[in-house]
């Protein structure tokens, strides 16, 4: 029988997917007590950076702020992993961190990482709200358009 948060996914429609493998010299999640620290993931789909480039050169904010969304579905899909297959350890989301690619004059990096940030509370209620960094950087790995990184208190 499925917990309430995979409940909750099926309600918004979502799924999660296989956990994409590590593309350098790192683990994908690390456990320490009761916090889950998750890598970096991108905007991959079966394996594959689905959204590439630069935010407004190309990638339109919407389209950064879905691919910031498919992110934050990736940490998830670690974070079942890291929670034995049980989603519903999960006592809080305590931070994302956001990277977003684009030019040095571009300015709206808090509402693409929005799309990461609004799926977390509609999935976790009060317990996804959380502290947050986003930051623009010139480039990101596999030409992605955006990466998010999470920490989360489990029980």
């Amino acid at each position: 029988m499925a917990g309430r948060v995979e409940m909750k996914l099926a309600e918004l429609g979502l799924s999660l997917p296989t956990p994409m493998a590590p593309i350098a010299n790192y683990v994908p999640y690390v456990v320490t007590g009761n916090l889950v620290v998750i890598s970096g993931q991108l905007p991959a789909v079966d394996g594959k950076v689905a959204v590439t480039g630069k935010v407004s050169w190309g990638v339109s904010v919407e389209q950064a702020k879905d691919a910031a969304r498919l992110s934050f579905i990736n940490v998830l899909a670690h974070l079942k992993a890291a929670c034995g297959g049980d989603l519903d350890r999960v006592k809080r989301v305590v931070r994302l961190g956001g990277f977003i690619a684009a030019p040095s004059d571009f300015n709206q990096h808090a509402l693409v990482m929005n799309g990461a940030s609004d799926l977390a509370v509609a999935i976790f209620g009060e317990a996804g709200r959380h502290a947050r960094t986003t930051i623009g950087v010139p480039s990101l790995p596999a030409d992605a358009a955006v990466e998010v990184e999470g920490m989360f208190e489990i029980e």
